[in-house]
């Protein structure tokens, strides 16, 4: 008896642990999607945002200060682009570099081996420091822009500010190492969005080789670009047919430094990745992992995401109980389509629908149109869309109930409400004089006058 009560326990218990380790359901009864994993990012941080929408997919201590080396270039470039867009300067103006433009740089920082008294086109110094990275014509830029190195940097800081840079601050237009020239990779990110906005800028940070024309001082040179995501034979195995640009950057303390994007069909990203190392593997393979991080991230990202619709205009959500009408509700819409980025597993069935209403109760008049609130469409606590909910028809005002909430309105200001005290109060204050005085009247008047006829004493005629 005891054996049979055993293996009946045992089962039970068997059973609830098969019920407890089962796959779990979606609230709508489908099965829950299994969402992809993070990638295994050894950079020190990354960031990788949806080039579309700017949702980021990825961070790992995007916010954190690190040294960003020739990754500066980017705001460099981006200054640059700015003042040919202002007329300032021109892509075909010869500019000539000063001593003071190539005097103080690092002898092994990257060079394009530009000699003082050399004259290079804007556009030739801008492939300078984009392609290989060239240190010098930094320096010779800002002076154009900004007539100093100094004042540049002044703008490179104002810049950042104003593009909402919070862990940014620079010392110099090239990125060599200063204990307080750092940025962080979200602010990369905003850096570099703002650069893309100029055709010029991934014209030529996209160049694999580009050969400068002779110049005064310097017979035709090649330039090779320091990015071995849009190189050729020299890229070590880390080329990527969707990778574009956009910038390199490494010193002993900054370590390995990208930003790139990729393109694949209607899929669109921007990755940064700061202070990775590079490595010699047990096989021999050296691995930089500013390449192969990048190349980690955009591959995850195209293999598990997708475009989708997950909610259609016009939709209707729910009523919104109207007041001062006689009709008691009006229904909330959404205001448009919304298709975002989501995990191919994710489905818009999923996701959860939070409203959020402006009011509780709307007013009327309601017009068509009128925003009445948001709709969000959460999953794991991941808010992926958010939108506008509009009221779907008028509601017009009843008079009688608009006149009445006027009159509580009117009675409900504390105004009113002292003034209506005080007039309480001073009626009180007057009917009880005046209460007081008739009493008054009537004991020392008319019973004066009775008592004086009664005791009258004088002789009668």
């Amino acid at each position: 008896m005891k054996t049979k009560r055993f293996f009946s326990v045992f089962l039970l218990v068997v059973l609830v642990m098969g019920l407890w380790s089962a796959p779990s359901a979606a609230a709508d009864g489908t099965d829950a999607p299994v969402l992809p994993e993070d990638p295994d990012i050894q950079c020190k941080a990354a960031l990788l945002v949806d080039a579309n929408t700017g949702l980021p997919l990825y961070a790992k201590n995007e916010h954190q200060e690190l040294y960003p080396a020739s990754l500066t270039k980017i705001m460099t470039a981006l200054l640059t682009l700015e003042a040919v867009d202002a007329g300032q300067l021109s892509m075909d103006q010869m500019l000539t570099a000063s001593a003071a433009a190539l005097s103080g740089l690092d002898a092994d920082g990257s060079s394009a081996d530009i000699q003082v008294g050399e004259t290079m086109s804007v556009e030739n110094l801008l492939y300078c420091m984009l392609v290989v990275s060239a240190n010098e014509a930094c320096d010779i830029l800002a002076e154009a822009v900004a007539g100093s190195v100094d004042g540049f940097v002044d703008r490179m800081n104002e810049k950042a500010a104003e593009l909402g840079c919070e862990n940014t601050h620079f010392v110099n237009p090239n990125g060599l190492h200063d204990s307080q020239h750092y940025t962080s990779a979200w602010d990369m990110y905003l850096i570099t969005k703002e650069a893309m906005t100029h055709p010029d800028f991934m014209r030529i940070c996209d160049t694999a080789t580009y050969t400068v024309p002779a110049t005064n001082l310097s017979d035709a040179r090649t330039l090779h670009t320091t990015n071995y995501l849009i190189g050729a034979w020299w890229s070590r195995g880390y080329l990527n047919s969707d990778a574009h640009g956009i910038k390199t950057g490494s010193t002993s303390d900054a370590g390995h430094c990208l930003v790139s994007s990729a393109t694949r069909g209607s899929l669109s990203f921007i990755s940064v990745v700061l202070g990775g190392d590079r490595v010699t593997l047990e096989n021999n393979e050296i691995r930089t992992y500013s390449f192969f991080d990048t190349n980690l991230l955009f591959n995850w990202a195209f293999d598990n995401f997708t475009y989708q619709t997950i909610i259609e205009g016009q939709r209707e959500i729910r009523e919104v109980p109207v007041s001062l009408s006689r009709i008691d509700h009006v229904l909330a819409v959404t205001a448009e389509d919304v298709e975002v980025l989501m995990p191919k597993a994710l489905q818009p069935e999923h996701l959860e629908q939070r409203v959020t209403l402006s009011q509780e109760t709307v007013e009327a008049p309601v017009q068509a149109g009128q925003k009445l609130g948001t709709l969000e469409l959460v999953y794991d606590g991941t808010v992926y869309a958010s939108v506008d909910l509009l009221a779907a028809n008028d509601v017009d005002a009843d008079r009688l109930l608009t006149f009445w909430r006027d009159v509580r309105l009117f009675f409900a200001k504390t105004s009113v409400r002292v003034v209506l005290i005080l007039l309480a109060v001073l009626i009180a204050a007057l009917l009880v004089w005046k209460l007081l005085f008739s009493r008054r009247r009537y004991r020392y008047g008319r019973s004066v006058s009775r008592s004086r006829r009664s005791n009258y004493r004088g002789r009668r005629r």
